[in-house]
């Protein structure tokens, strides 16, 4: 037993908090996540411009946000702290500006500063009003200095963004197919910012492997491996597995003898997507697909082409080691395959749709404004209002892009330990009205990251879980030049090719 062990928990606990995880989410979202919505946006060309102008450009650059603010019926500013924001039922959010410039056939003709729309902040975050405060301020602005916050005030509600466990993206996933001609399926769930495109591989009863995404449905993998560049068979069978010979492999090379060039497979694949034009335009319209909509997390740029043959190789060989040397399946439930979205994460997703919102509504008022020959500025484009109201309403009503709804709730105040537990609180998007027994058993690798025992009876049991009490989220992304740099110093080499080589990005 370990001795003075309560020293140790108190000591735990100075510096942190139980719902630690919520607000370095938020905080996160704030100083990183809100800056690569905003690089995601890019450059905005409007379609229409003015007369005499050949290049209209308006760029979005900083984003950045303001400390929460009352605005009171006489126009006045103020701080406000969140007991005043509860009694009144105000919303309590802070301003998020916006540093826009305008370009005119490259020459800048305006760059300003303006505010897009207010964000709510949550309590207790490094934005709050509260941080810093020490016990006796936190009382005299009316607060429980014992309050661990993690919530959101919408309206003087308490609201609490309930946490969302998914399936992990950019990992392959083999599975038993229930239906259907193969009796294997492979997916991965591709994602990059706001795209999250599902990729299929299945295998007909003669052997050939096919691929299904976005608008290609079932075209054979070997045909988007060649339009990719790789159109030696020699080379798709040594990045598959030169040690083994498997049969099915030649059956889809010998099948894919049609496409001898990377322009002979492009043709094809952009038949099966339904493009009737000339070959060039055919040959053109595929590659944007495939650059686009092919492994977007891999990039979407032509030096990225070779990567995605590459790790479409690495898909064939994962499928052919389950269905020919009887590997094991991949385990869904185990914790590793499996990712959970905290609240900085869902407010991400939630800001990113409604920026493309925002952008649409710009242009259509900056095109309005052109064709009445009325435009000077393009401050007068942008409406606050427009963000505001959209995330306020989809934070207090729980209804969140991509249909889901009750991912915001009102905080459970029946007493303190059901605040704690609401706010740990994880939900599966799994259907409760399905068996799914698998996935409501406890696993092992739920040990210190969730809660063994607090979960209902009932339909939602082992659907609903509890983060447990000394679990840590990390936030920190893994980047690709790291990785590199760790695999070189421990001398791992592909092929004889060490990472230090010009073209060995896609090898590893």
């Amino acid at each position: 037993m370990v001795e003075n062990y309560k020293k140790l928990i108190a000591k735990y606990f100075e510096n942190r908090s139980f719902i630690e995880a919520n607000i370095k989410s938020f905080d996160n979202f704030i100083d990183k996540e809100l800056i690569k919505i905003i690089e995601e946006v890019g450059e905005i060309r409007p379609t229409i411009t003015p007369e005499n102008v050949e290049d209209f450009l308006i760029k979005l650059n900083k984003i950045w946000v303001g400390e929460p603010q009352l605005i009171e019926a006489d126009g006045s500013k103020r701080n406000v702290f969140p007991m005043e924001a509860r009694l009144r039922s105000l919303t309590y959010a802070a301003p998020l500006f916006l540093e826009v410039s305008a370009y005119v056939d490259g020459l800048q003709i305006e760059n300003f500063t303006t505010q897009i729309g207010k964000i709510p902040i949550m309590v207790r975050s490094k934005h709050c009003n509260l941080n810093g405060l020490k016990r006796d301020e936190l009382i005299e602005v009316g607060e429980d200095p014992d309050d661990c916050g993690g919530y959101f005030i919408l309206n003087g509600n308490e609201r609490v963004l309930i946490m969302v466990e998914d399936l992990a993206s950019n990992k392959m996933f083999v599975d038993k197919a229930n239906i259907g001609p193969s009796r294997y399926t492979l997916r991965v769930f591709s994602e990059s910012g706001a795209l999250r495109i599902p990729h299929l591989v299945e295998q007909m009863k003669d052997g050939t492997l096919y691929l299904s995404f976005t608008r290609f449905k079932r075209v054979p993998i070997i045909a988007v491996i060649k339009a990719l560049g790789m159109a030696n068979d020699q080379e798709i069978t040594n990045m598959i597995n030169s040690e083994k010979d498997y049969e099915d492999l030649f059956i889809n090379l010998y099948k894919g003898i049609e496409w001898k060039t990377e322009e002979d497979a492009l043709d094809f694949l952009g038949k099966q997507i339904g493009i009737t034009q000339s070959r060039e335009i055919k040959i053109e319209r595929a590659r944007e697909f495939l650059d686009r909509y092919l492994l977007p997390h891999l990039g979407n740029k032509p030096e990225n082409r070779i990567d995605k043959a590459y790790n479409l190789c690495k898909m064939i060989k994962r499928f052919l080691m389950v269905a020919k040397d009887g590997k094991s399946l991949t385990d869904k439930d185990h914790y590793s395959n499996k990712r959970i979205k905290l609240p900085g994460d869902l407010l991400a997703d939630l800001l990113r749709v409604n920026m493309r919102v925002l952008v649409n509504d710009m242009l259509y008022n900056f095109q309005r404004l052109v064709k009445r020959g009325k435009f000077n500025s393009i401050k007068i484009i942008i409406r606050d209002k427009l963000l505001t109201s959209r995330i306020t309403s989809a934070m207090a009503t729980g209804g969140w892009p991509g249909g889901r709804q009750g991912v915001s709730q009102n905080i459970d105040r029946t007493n303190y330990l059901g605040a704690m537990s609401h706010l740990s609180r994880v939900v599966s998007l799994l259907s409760s009205t399905q068996e799914n027994f698998e996935a409501r058993a406890l696993h092992g690798t739920h040990w210190g990251k969730l809660c063994p025992i607090e979960t209902p009876e009932g339909t939602s049991i082992g659907l609903r879980k509890n983060l447990a009490m000394l679990s840590t989220v990390s936030h920190d992304d893994v980047e690709k030049e790291k990785v590199i740099e760790v695999l070189d110093k421990l001398g791992i080499q592909k092929n004889g090719i060490s990472s230090n080589s010009k073209n060995s990005g896609g090898k590893r």
